[in-house]
């Protein structure tokens, strides 16, 4: 089984527009064809990937409820290919009443963007998410690195999981966005699990091998980051890694699998 565990999805009205939007933030041409569910689905045929955890990200409070809805309805529309992952906000009142709400309607986790959200990993305003997700034990999916902002360098990971010792974290892009030299110094000593999404463009196959040493084959999930990039290109590049069967067996469903409880 191959699982895609990043990838973007948008309602069709708006799947164009917001994919443009995140190839202006990140100064990357996108597709024109956007992140419609439906193009995904194309995609993931096309690669022969399984399933997809799919997620949104509130930028604005009062989107939590419609997009956390839109991945709801997604999951409950394509049965088995979809692992679904809930959004929530600093600023959005009662997150525990909307998070009991959504994960009693089989989501997985929660997909937090501190830099699209504009909010430090650590912040005392996302403390109610992190109580409510440590004592549940749900996992949150963290947008991690990118050097032209601080919200969520990735010094900032140890320094919650000082505050928030049993939270469960996957840290997205090997830790880092464009950070990695600092991401060896504070990621792998702690216990957080990793995705490989929008990292393979910026590295040489030597490089990832790297990252994959530092955190060892039971810790990182594969993952697209879908629109951002091609599904398919991104599996091709990974199977052709000088990695053992037994590890991209790991990367590509078994870790996600034994980490989600699937």
């Amino acid at each position: 089984m191959i699982i895609d565990a990043h990838a973007h999805v948008y309602p069709d009205k708006i799947a164009e527009k917001a994919t443009k939007s995140i190839g202006h933030f990140y100064d990357i041409e996108m597709s024109s064809q956007g992140g419609s569910v439906s193009r995904l689905l194309k995609c993931g045929d096309e690669a022969g990937i399984d399933k997809f955890l799919i997620h949104s990200v509130a930028t604005t409070p009062l989107q939590v409820e419609s997009i956390n809805n839109f991945i709801i309805r997604t999951v409950n529309e394509h049965p088995g290919r979809f692992i679904g992952f809930a959004t929530c906000h600093p600023d959005y009142k009662d997150p525990e009443r909307e998070l009991d709400r959504v994960f009693a309607q089989g989501l997985h986790g929660l997909k937090l963007h501190p830099d699209f959200q504009e909010f430090v990993m650590t912040d005392r305003r996302m403390w109610p998410v992190y109580e409510y997700c440590q004592a549940k034990g749900v996992p949150i999916l963290f947008h991690t690195g990118d050097p032209r902002f601080e919200y969520s360098n990735p010094h900032l990971i140890p320094e919650l999981l000082e505050l928030f010792p049993d939270l469960r974290m996957i840290c997205a892009h090997f830790g880092g966005w464009n950070e990695w030299n600092e991401v060896a110094k504070y990621v792998p000593q702690t216990n957080v699990m990793v995705d490989c999404s929008s990292s393979f463009y910026a590295m040489t196959d030597e490089r990832i091998m790297e990252m994959f040493e530092l955190y060892g084959e039971d810790r990182v999930f594969f993952g697209s980051d879908f629109p951002m990039w091609d599904p398919k290109e991104e599996l091709d590049r990974f199977l052709s890694l000088p990695l053992s069967d037994t590890v991209k067996e790991k990367v590509l469903s078994g870790n996600l699998i034994r980490y989600l409880g699937l």
